[in-house]
């Protein structure tokens, strides 16, 4: 059994690496305001002591003392649409078919390996995980199956539905809006083969040509809590409850996405993650989506294809697991012959649509093109180098990622600014996620000495600055980050019914936590790429997929904000990349 419990980091500890962390982004004279309030919440017998003391005793009592927090405040608390600022999506190379024949043959398999992922799952044989030689948590698994969120007029919550022995028995195909319960079992409980889906699916095409058929799916992308109002009203009907229920308990939701316009090769791959983190909009495919279910794959007719996963419930490590599973599963040709049994008829979920309903949907269609056309996106694949050079240099490629896009954002913005990036904290039983944050004081010096100066000094200020993130990043997955403990001081004081102290009402906590640069690495072994929206308005988000000699990037930020550019960004970081690398490499 796997029962090394999270850690609650040393007070004093997390205290001092948060002023350190500090120091880059603010003022000497605020830094001193700040620190002396730190100092106050931190003396003997304050309240820092007293609240720290608290969460030890609820690290013993509790499974992970900070997840559940986490997951309620980060994800279930918040309310925005989950569409763009929450679902992370990804967006997997193209396949070889062109047309809806092609479609229909692929998903039938993609179908039929993630049902093979999900029996290994099921019957625990599922390969333990390793990370540096320690096993990880392998908790969230089974929870990606028939599981969704619900939204709730103050906070949503997730339901499961899915039980290693008679639990769901179905997935969601979504077609042209057209939402159908597709039974992926026979009746002694084996899969379908791959060709007796494969009809199915021909059969869901054939009862589901385009019709004038209202887009239900596009309610799940609004602002929470209008989407909870919304939902009680829907549910109030017989017809449409059994719908709704049919799809929050499906396995995963497939939705096979109509054509697009066909569109340049250089901007292809961001049209592509824009399709699949938000369906492109009410006239394209935003109508195929039920934003809240935890998993749901998009296969479109022309050989793109990926995921959309709901975060409360999902992580990217699991998920990059589960992708690498169904890849491989691909490659295999299909050896199973059908039986000849007759399978039922796939069933279309129907809604009774009244004037209140229908004037959700008119609401939800129209908030959801503004925020669709607000997100401005930028795919490109740097091909100068990718982590095997890096390693080469002995220096980490995800350190080595992190300086390169707080220099390109200090050129285009002349300062650095907070920001996160995501480390799992699975080496520990029921683990999320932390931040490592930067900039640190390193990666300041060595931006700042970037453009005047001589080379040997600034080789020597990169591998400060690298090493330095890298020894954070070693922090964070010790579970000795200091975010998630920072948060839990403010959460322990909220459950006890004390005021919020004063080191987070501080403007400098603040600052610290608007992140305007909200950054992920994939951890997958082919060229997928990921997107998210940014956490703030006037921040970017960047993803990155580090290969062998080339690293796919992501980046997105909002029109609505004058400052940010999302191009501009991408240039700029792309350029400096091949800075670093003529650092090391000069071309004469």
């Amino acid at each position: 059994v796997f029962d090394d419990f999270a850690p609650v980091p040393p007070l004093l500890q997390t205290l001092q690496r948060y002023l350190t962390a500090l120091e880059p982004l603010l003022p000497p004279d605020e830094l001193e305001h700040t620190r002396r309030i730190v100092q106050k919440f931190g003396c003997p017998g304050g309240l820092g002591e007293k609240l720290q003391r608290e969460l030890i005793k609820r690290a013993k009592h509790s499974h992970n003392w900070i997840s559940d927090w986490w997951v309620q405040w980060a994800y279930l608390e918040c309310r925005q649409p989950l569409a763009v600022h929450s679902n992370p999506a990804i967006s997997l190379p193209k396949r070889d078919f062109t047309d809806w024949r092609g479609q229909l043959v692929f998903a039938s398999k993609l179908i039929a390996g993630v049902l093979d992922f999900k029996a290994r799952v099921d019957s625990g044989k599922l390969a333990l995980e390793y990370m540096r030689g320690q096993p990880l948590c392998m908790e969230l698994f089974p929870q990606l199956f028939s599981s969704c969120r619900i939204p709730g007029p103050k906070h949503d919550l997730v339901v499961h539905y899915g039980r290693p022995r008679r639990g769901p028995a179905h997935i969601t195909v979504v077609r042209n809006y057209q939402f159908f319960q597709l039974d992926v079992y026979n009746s002694d409980g084996t899969p379908l083969t791959e060709s007796q889906i494969h009809a199915q699916l021909l059969r869901i095409r054939s009862q589901s040509w385009k019709t004038d058929k209202q887009p239900m799916g596009i309610l799940t992308s609004e602002h929470r809590h209008t989407w909870g109002q919304a939902y009680t009203r829907l549910l109030r009907d017989k017809i449409n409850k059994e719908s709704v229920r049919l799809i929050e308990k499906s396995i995963f939701t497939l939705c096979l996405d109509s054509p697009v316009m066909r569109i340049s090769d250089e901007k292809y791959s961001s049209r592509m993650a824009a399709q699949i983190l938000h369906g492109g909009g009410t006239f394209s495919n935003s109508g195929n989506r039920w934003f809240d279910k935890t998993l749901q794959f998009v296969v479109g007719e022309d050989g793109s294809w990926g995921l959309l996963y709901e975060h409360a419930t999902a992580e990217g490590p699991p998920i990059a697991t589960l992708l690498d599973h169904v890849l491989e599963y691909c490659k295999k040709p299909d050896r199973m012959r059908a039986p000849l049994v007759p399978l039922p008829m796939p069933k279309k979920l129907y809604f009774y649509i009244n004037s209140e309903i229908k004037w959700d949907l008119e609401m939800a269609k129209q908030n959801l093109d503004i925020l669709i056309n607000d997100l401005d996106i930028k795919c490109f694949n740097f091909q100068c180098f990718g982590k095997e050079f890096v390693k080469q240099l002995k220096l980490s490629p995800n350190s080595f990622i992190q300086v390169a896009i707080q220099l390109a954002y200090y050129r285009v913005h002349s300062e650095v600014c907070a920001a996160c990036d995501i480390t799992s904290l699975r080496m520990f039983q029921g683990g999320r996620t932390d931040y490592i944050r930067s900039p640190t004081n390193q990666m300041l010096s060595f931006i700042r000495a970037f453009d005047d100066g001589a080379r040997e000094a600034k080789v020597q200020l990169l591998r400060e600055a690298v090493d330095a993130y890298s020894v954070l990043t070693e922090q964070s997955l010790m579970g000795q980050g200091i975010d998630r403990h920072l948060l839990g001081l403010k959460l322990q004081a909220i459950e006890e019914g004390l005021s919020v102290p004063r080191i987070f009402m501080d403007t400098a906590y603040g600052l610290a936590t608007h992140w305007k640069l909200r950054t992920g690495q994939v951890p997958a072994n082919t060229d997928s790429v990921m997107c998210f929206g940014p956490l703030v308005p006037d921040g970017y988000a960047v993803c990155y997929n580090p290969q062998q000699d080339h690293v796919h990037f992501s980046i997105t930020a909002f029109n609505c904000c004058e400052e940010t550019n999302a191009e501009k960004l991408a240039l700029t970081l792309e350029r400096s990349l091949r800075d670093l690398q003529e650092l090391f490499q000069p071309t004469v």
